[in-house]
């Protein structure tokens, strides 16, 4: 079987698991509010109960109904609310102000309290998070005869962590070996920065491209070079691909970057 026709092949087998794996997740872009659906018609057959909406083990919101559906006592963090008439709707639905990208992958429960019997969760609700990326930015370095030309991709402020994809004239893939990749995750945002760099023997002729893949937003990014010739980019790109080599020194040393560090990109050869 053709490499790339099997690598098509396991890509999709990977995405139809992730599918899978995430279809009872509620989507949350980061910075925008977010609501996790809950509807419990049942709740109308209760007097005198309060609920409770947790994140997995933390209370979030707690509120408290008496039997003419009148809410006397209401608590929450950061800002979490639920609807003013839930007890009277059965609409539990928590409504969050906003997403944070450290709240990926958390579960939030909602429980029903009444006296001293506490139910099983009514509902749970897992919550992921996604940022977009900026757009990449590809600078190209064009070698001297004879030698390889070096090619710098980066994009920023995206989470969760993209694949990371380079072609050659829009269908070949690098070599073995010429891709090397950098996802630093920032330490207060926890977004992501991504650098990659492409080494490879081609002619000045031969166009490049870097493609950023986030698939929680559904965005694919490229940035395409024709091969600029006696552009200003050439010396940019210079400095910038001897601070990236710098940094892989770095990393390579084990010093604090974040982030999952260096890596090959997903579907092309390490």
């Amino acid at each position: 079987m053709p490499m790339a026709l099997w690598r098509t092949g396991l890509l999709l087998s990977f995405l139809t698991f992730c599918a899978c794996q995430e279809e009872d997740c509620v989507l949350g872009i980061v910075g925008r509010p977010v609501s996790l659906p809950c509807f419990y018609p049942e709740l109308l057959t209760f007097v005198n109960y309060s609920i409770e909406w947790r994140r997995d083990d933390e209370v979030v919101l707690r509120s408290k109904w008496e039997t003419d559906g009148r809410n006397v006592e209401k608590w929450s963090t950061d800002n979490a609310t639920v609807s003013a008439d839930a007890a009277l709707s059965g609409n539990l639905t928590l409504s969050l102000t906003t997403v944070d990208p450290k709240e990926d992958k958390t579960y939030y429960s909602l429980f029903i309290i009444s006296g001293e019997n506490q139910s099983a969760p009514v509902c749970t609700v897992c919550l992921r998070t996604a940022a977009g990326f900026s757009s990449p930015q590809l600078q190209r370095e064009e070698a001297v005869q004879g030698e390889e030309t070096a090619f710098l991709c980066h994009s920023s402020g995206g989470f969760p962590e993209p694949a990371v994809y380079w072609l050659i004239n829009d269908t070949e893939e690098p070599p073995e070996g010429s891709v090397r990749t950098l996802a630093a995750s920032l330490p207060d945002s926890q977004l992501y920065n991504i650098t990659s760099q492409l080494t490879v023997n081609i002619s000045k002729e031969s166009s490049v491209s870097c493609i950023i893949q986030n698939q929680f937003m559904n965005q694919t990014l490229m940035s395409t070079s024709y091969g600029a010739k006696g552009s200003p980019m050439v010396s940019r790109a210079s400095q910038s691909m001897w601070i990236f080599s710098t940094a892989l020194c770095v990393v390579s040393r084990g010093h604090g970057v974040g982030g999952s560090g260096l890596s090959d990109p997903p579907g092309q050869d390490k």
